[in-house]
């Protein structure tokens, strides 16, 4: 069984532990505030699933690095600081899968939402936005999942090289993909895709009904990146980490 140490010992966290049995991994330590990982933590696990905060994500990875385990990144909000930390995983020599959304549910979407953008930007009279819901305590806006499904758009439709995620007080420059969301209740995770024309509406839905699906991809992205080196995005080496499970 892959050894894991879970970090951020939240909702996500306490999925993850009971989770962890039913695709062969085994959690054998969880650091949280009140047991911090530190640079002299006595490592008995194989890899590290980060479920924190995004300003906590960098000082993470340092100690990831300094003690040679290999992690998987499932907090969103960050990806500022991305160049920083593939230099860092790929000085340490060690492996890393960070993702916006380790949902196969998302996964799906996503290479659904592709197919549509492709079949967009061959119809001018469509145009496209992305709007999404979380629960009230989400810290990040729009949410890292909205961010991978506005650049899919965008690197499949020529008109739209931009994301805009403010409030928009006067016409939208066309050019611009509207990236919108909303804050509150409990919700999980809600994303669409709309195609709009004078025609007709079309909506691509994703509904998370709860944590299970992040937890399970992010599990197996555990075991995948256990005894490989390098800096790796799910959705990317997501086919390959599927097809390891059938």
């Amino acid at each position: 069984m892959t050894r894991i140490a879970i970090v951020g010992y939240g909702a996500m966290g306490r999925e993850l532990e009971r989770l962890a049995p039913s695709v062969g991994c085994s959690v054998t330590q969880m650091f949280d505030d009140a047991e911090p990982l530190t640079h002299k933590t006595f490592v008995d696990f194989d890899v590290a699933i980060d479920f924190t905060q995004p300003d906590s994500v960098l000082r993470n990875v340092e100690l990831f690095c300094a003690l040679r385990c290999p992690f998987v990144i499932g907090t969103t909000g960050w990806y500022d600081k991305l160049s920083d930390v593939e230099a860092m995983v790929d000085a340490a020599g060690i492996g890393c899968v960070w993702g916006s959304n380790f949902s196969i549910g998302v996964q799906m979407f996503l290479r659904i939402v592709r197919t549509a953008a492709i079949m967009a930007h061959d119809s001018p009279d469509y145009d496209i936005m992305v709007h999404e819901w979380h629960h009230h305590r989400k810290r990040d806006s729009p949410s890292g999942t909205a961010i991978s499904v506005a650049n899919v758009i965008i690197d499949e439709m020529e008109r739209k090289n931009h994301i805009a995620v403010e409030t928009q007080y006067e016409p939208i420059d066309p050019s611009a993909l509207h990236v919108t969301s909303t804050r509150g209740g409990e919700t999980v995770g809600r994303h669409i895709v709309t195609l709009d024309s004078a025609f007709d509406t079309i909506d691509i839905v994703h509904n998370s009904k709860n944590r299970s699906g992040f937890a399970h991809g992010a599990l197996l992205a555990a075991s995948w990146i256990a005894e490989r080196k390098g800096f790796y995005e799910f959705t990317n080496v997501f086919p390959e980490i599927h097809a390891s499970t059938l």
